[in-house]
């Protein structure tokens, strides 16, 4: 019982990593569950909310139908990424706000090492697997190069909103707050999460059920099919993803989104031109540390995660 409750709350922490990741735009919760090791188990479990399970409820076999879709994994996964959302909210937008190079900087190393370790995933290397990964880094690379949309603050938008923000969940490398900034939602859902607006909210979150379990389906399908291409395309979409992440920019075009001023069309700078354009302090060794804490973090992660499979097995 004891090892099941210390299994459960690791998961809970995965979650709340994820959930945590999720809020940032440029980083995505699918990475975190990546180089935590639960990443196929969760696009399994979610993929498994089928019909066979519908019939099952419908049959009342309520054990069976949450033994189905491993249900228990998903309750610590999914509660920690709500408490992670809902706690955290407040915090990372003070922290955007106020430190946005710092923290941008910590998970650049984050994401750099990710895309290490999950490279070295990749079971075989040709020249198909090498064009996946450069399309990776390609598809990555020109979103974080989009410019953000205006939207209708319409439910059924809300609705769609959360349908293709969710895939970043689902796809690493691919922020899902990042694609809400470029579709316009990021401003609304966010003020709907500090302010708990419960339609907002519940629209937003049917969308997102939805559409991960489409998504899901398809990136199983592919990881069992095509796995060192998906990983190799993976593995891209986060190294693509570093180029919103770099700290020094220089806003060339803002837009006001909900009475918020927010930087639509920026781009990479050295850390002298931001001395230089911004006229303020580029940070140089606090970033770089900050990098390098995001960068051993992964490999402590996995280091731990080697370490406490090993003691399992004995």
């Amino acid at each position: 019982m004891k090892e099941k409750l210390n299994y459960a709350f690791l998961l809970f922490l995965r979650g709340m990593g994820m959930g945590a990741a999720d809020l940032i735009p440029g980083v995505s919760g699918g990475t975190i569950a990546l180089i935590t090791g639960i990443y196929k188990k969760f696009v399994d479990s979610i993929k498994s909310i089928n019909t066979h399970f519908l019939k099952l409820i419908k049959q009342k076999q309520l054990n069976e139908a949450w033994k189905h879709i491993n249900g228990n994994f998903l309750l610590a996964v999914f509660s920690g990424i709500l408490v992670s959302v809902f706690s955290l909210a407040r915090l990372f937008s003070y922290l955007l706000e106020h430190y946005q190079m710092l923290v941008w900087a910590f998970f650049f190393g984050l994401i750099m090492a990710s895309a290490i370790y999950i490279g070295r995933k990749i079971e075989k290397w040709d020249s198909l697997t090498i064009l996946f990964f450069v399309f990776g880094i390609t598809g990555a690379f020109y979103i974080t190069l989009a410019t953000p949309a205006t939207a209708p603050e319409t439910l059924w938008y809300v609705f769609l909103s959360g349908g293709i923000g969710i895939c970043a969940m689902v796809l690493p490398g691919i922020s899902g707050s990042f694609i809400l900034l470029l579709i316009g939602s990021y401003a609304l859902i966010l003020e709907a999460v500090t302010e708990f607006n419960i339609t907002i909210l519940g629209i937003f979150i049917f969308g997102c059920i939805v559409g991960i379990i489409l998504f899901s389906n398809i990136i199983s399908w592919l990881l069992k099919k095509y796995h060192s291409y998906t990983m190799a395309v993976l593995t891209g979409l986060m190294l693509g993803s570093l180029n919103k992440l770099w700290p020094w920019k220089e806003v060339l075009e803002t837009r006001f989104i909900r009475g918020e001023e927010v930087p639509i069309v920026e781009r990479n700078i050295l850390p002298a031109q931001f001395q230089q354009i911004e006229g303020a302090d580029p940070m140089i060794w606090q970033i770089l540390l900050l990098m390098f804490m995001g960068f051993i973090l992964i490999f402590l992660i996995n280091l731990i995660a080697n370490v406490s499979w090993q003691s399992n097995q004995k």
